[in-house]
């Protein structure tokens, strides 16, 4: 199927590094880094900001021997990565945390294959909040035959891989260890640049566009903590990818991208040649507007003036997630009513005394190691649909279900990005939605307030500080 007929072509994008993979070697070192115009060492992957792109085809077998150089005491020193939004079907020792992290001066190889799955993806820390101090990257799975990929193959093969993807961290001046249990960021970072307020006019990352053609790009949340607000003054965008899965086009112009979150869009550079602000509005923390490029970068098209954007925001239709529907159709498994599925569990999100728990278990690392410590386990039967629910007070429940194996429904009501490894599901009903969908919802893997999978193997939410609560 053909989504769209025009060419496909990419100039540039600043803040971007060639890309490695499926096969490769990945240092892990502590490096002081200032990309937003304030210095502090931070852990990277090869000494960059984000990582370089790892990319590779569906059907390849990844091999991604990761080096852990790290020496600075007052940050983490031991390492692990999570290739987050891949299923590790039978690899699940390769997924990050449910193996023993690297030691300093030590290295392990990741060896998995991508059988099944394409899309956009990243990859990060998955211990502790060392994400937080700057391990996390973009990845990619191209598919030979993607059904949205209508464009002349001359022109796929002159533009680089790493041109097309847009990724979106916060940034932090303090290191994990220094900056308190939940901290607000200092600055935004789009493709690694940015600035903060009361900070140096630094270098923004520029997106050069041709006037009159179309563009796929892939937008990666590699946030610790807030969502943000993506827009690109005076253009719509069409969504076409959701976490690693085909939806059916759908046009917006902003989005609300959670922690951990992945979107395709495609963007037609049909504007006026000039320079154009593209937001990134955190929902959260003390680093609001864009004032002097704060939480920007630019859309600059070949012709115009090397000068900053003057270019204003007018929103008028955000992405509303239950718009969303996968381009291949997908009923939702079991009886279609709330509280109706084979097994129902309800898991209660607690914070108390400065940590969050559910059903009253908050996560502590035994005295002595433990593989399945009282609390955290849940034992679901194959090939039944599961009914999770996390109540709690922060909105209206939301409920998912998936589709693979044992299936599983997740109700809940926190405004907190869930994640869960292994696995994609339906989400039957958004946060501040009433109706459920049962017929063709969207299918991800990382959602406000709630995820699900077909057997649990880490279910979390995907604020990275509240790992350490």
């Amino acid at each position: 199927m053909m989504l769209f007929t025009a060419s496909f072509i990419f100039f540039a994008i600043s803040g971007t590094y060639a890309a490695v993979g499926p096969s490769a070697s990945i240092e892990i070192v502590n490096k002081v880094v200032s990309p937003d115009g304030k210095p502090r060492s931070a852990v990277l992957a090869n000494g960059v900001f984000p990582g370089p792109l790892i990319t590779g085809q569906k059907g390849d077998h990844f091999l991604l021997d990761v080096v852990d150089k790290l020496t600075q005491e007052n940050m983490l020193t031991d390492t692990s990565i999570h290739w987050h939004g891949l299923f590790q079907k039978s690899t699940n020792w390769a997924d990050g945390p449910a193996w023993c992290p690297i030691a300093t001066g030590h290295s392990f190889l990741y060896d998995f294959d991508v059988p099944d799955q394409a899309g956009t993806f990243w990859y990060h820390s998955h211990l502790s909040t060392q994400y937080c101090d700057g391990l996390r990257g973009p990845m990619v799975v191209y598919d030979p035959n993607d059904p949205a990929k209508p464009f002349p193959k001359t022109c796929a093969d002159t533009v680089p891989p790493e041109s097309t993807v847009i990724t979106l961290s916060d940034w932090y001046h303090l290191r994990a260890f220094e900056a308190g249990s939940s901290p607000h960021p200092d600055s935004t970072l789009i493709n690694g640049l940015g600035r903060y307020k009361g900070g140096s006019l630094s270098d923004l990352t520029i997106i050069s566009v041709s006037h009159g053609t179309r563009y796929r790009l892939r937008l990666v949340s590699m946030s610790c903590k807030p969502a943000f607000n993506f827009s690109i003054d005076g253009h719509s965008m069409t969504v076409i990818e959701v976490d690693g899965v085909n939806h059916q086009p759908h046009n917006v112009d902003s989005i609300e991208i959670f922690a951990g979150q992945r979107y395709s869009v495609v963007l037609t550079a049909n504007q006026l040649v000039s320079n154009y602000w593209i937001r990134a509005g955190p929902t959260s923390g003390t680093n609001q507007g864009f004032t002097n490029g704060t939480n920007s970068a630019i859309l600059r098209y070949v012709g115009a003036p090397t000068h900053e954007p003057t270019t204003s925001s007018a929103l008028k239709n955000p992405l509303v997630e239950t718009a969303l529907h996968p381009l291949v159709p997908s009923r939702v498994p079991g009886v279609h009513l709330p509280g109706h599925a084979d097994v129902n569990l309800t898991l209660v999100t607690t914070f108390s005394a400065g940590r969050y728990g559910m059903n009253g278990s908050s996560f502590h690392p035994p005295t002595v190691p433990e593989l399945l410590p009282k609390g955290s386990v849940y034992e679901l039967p194959p090939n039944k649909v599961i009914e999770i629910t996390l109540p709690g007070g922060f909105g209206a429940p939301l409920s998912y279900a998936s589709s693979l194996q044992a299936s599983t429904l997740i109700v809940l009501s926190q405004k907190h990005p869930f994640h869960l490894h292994g696995h994609a599901f339906h989400v039957v009903r958004s946060a501040g939605n009433a109706t459920y969908n049962w017929d063709n919802p969207v299918i991800r893997n990382v959602v406000n307030a709630g995820s699900s999978g077909t057997t649990f193997r880490v279910l979390h939410c995907h604020i990275d500080w509240h790992f350490e609560l």
